[in-house]
């Protein structure tokens, strides 16, 4: 069973930030401006770490590198090759981007890393989002995965890797072939695992980190991108909600309603009380 359950789009404001408060009581908009434009130029600057996770061998240190537009033979390349390379959790900073981080997790699963202590030696809940990478069939660790960034309320893409290994494969064994129906099958299969923990859209990309203008790559990077301004301000809000409780929520209240920052003519459309 599902819940589907969603919180009420226009919550109670709690009155927390006394400071807040009166300024938004008094209806004081050029100083609420002001408070808010100090709040978002911080969520701006927030560090967004995002783990890159699943299972050793599923091509998670290649993706890093890919997802980051390096050569696996540069010198600032996470190790990549046919055996285990990643061996503890390593940071690797995004070249135009440098607040977020990519951290290549080792893989779940192995000796080194059972299942049942992996979460809590990697530092799991430490990371603001997550890239599940599998290179197979949605397997019982995936699974473990989805639930526990589930649990923490946090979100991830699931990327299905190495496609190009399984069209080749497909391609020889199979009487009539047919790429893109290969593609349906494998996604919907994600899609399928997904769905049965409860995740109503999952994001699923079917990607080839040597191929990286085919399959689902170049929509991976852009979802990424535009989606980058949502992940900081959630990890923001993370971050600084038991200090600003007051802020955060006026803030997307009034973003609710359009009130845009960046224009000195523009105005609240109402007004609002922090009660």
């Amino acid at each position: 069973w599902c819940d589907t359950h969603q919180s009420p789009s226009n919550p109670e404001l709690p009155a927390r930030d006394p400071e807040i408060k009166e300024t938004l009581d008094r209806n004081d908009q050029d100083l609420a401006r002001a408070k808010i434009q100090e709040y978002l130029d911080k969520e701006q600057n927030v560090p967004l770490n995002i783990a890159v996770t699943g299972e050793s061998g599923s091509g998670k240190s290649t993706f890093v590198n890919a997802i980051r537009g390096i050569d696996n033979k540069d010198e600032k390349a996470a190790p990549t090759g046919c055996v285990e390379t990643t061996m503890e959790v390593t940071p690797y900073p995004h070249p135009n981007y440098p607040n977020v981080t990519f951290w290549d997790l080792p893989g779940i699963g192995t000796n080194n890393y059972p299942a049942a202590k992996y979460l809590k030696m990697v530092g799991f809940e430490k990371f603001d989002f997550f890239i599940i990478i599998s290179a197979d069939r949605f397997r019982e660790n995936d699974v473990k995965l989805a639930k526990e960034i589930q649990k923490m309320k946090k979100k991830f893409y699931f990327v299905r890797s190495k496609i190009h290994d399984n069209i080749r494969n497909e391609e020889r064994s199979q009487r009539e072939f047919n790429e893109e129906r290969t593609l349906i099958q494998i996604r919907n299969n994600c899609i399928q695992g997904l769905q049965d923990i409860c995740l109503q859209s999952p994001q699923v990309f079917l990607v080839s980190s040597f191929h990286l203008t085919l399959y689902d790559f170049p929509l991976l990077v852009e979802t990424l991108k535009e989606e980058l301004p949502e992940l900081k301000k959630d990890a923001f809000l993370r971050t600084n909600s038991s200090h600003t409780p007051a802020l955060s929520q006026c803030v997307q209240r009034l973003s609710f309603v359009g009130w845009r920052m960046n224009t000195d003519t523009q105005t609240p459309s109402q007004t609002f009380t922090c009660v």
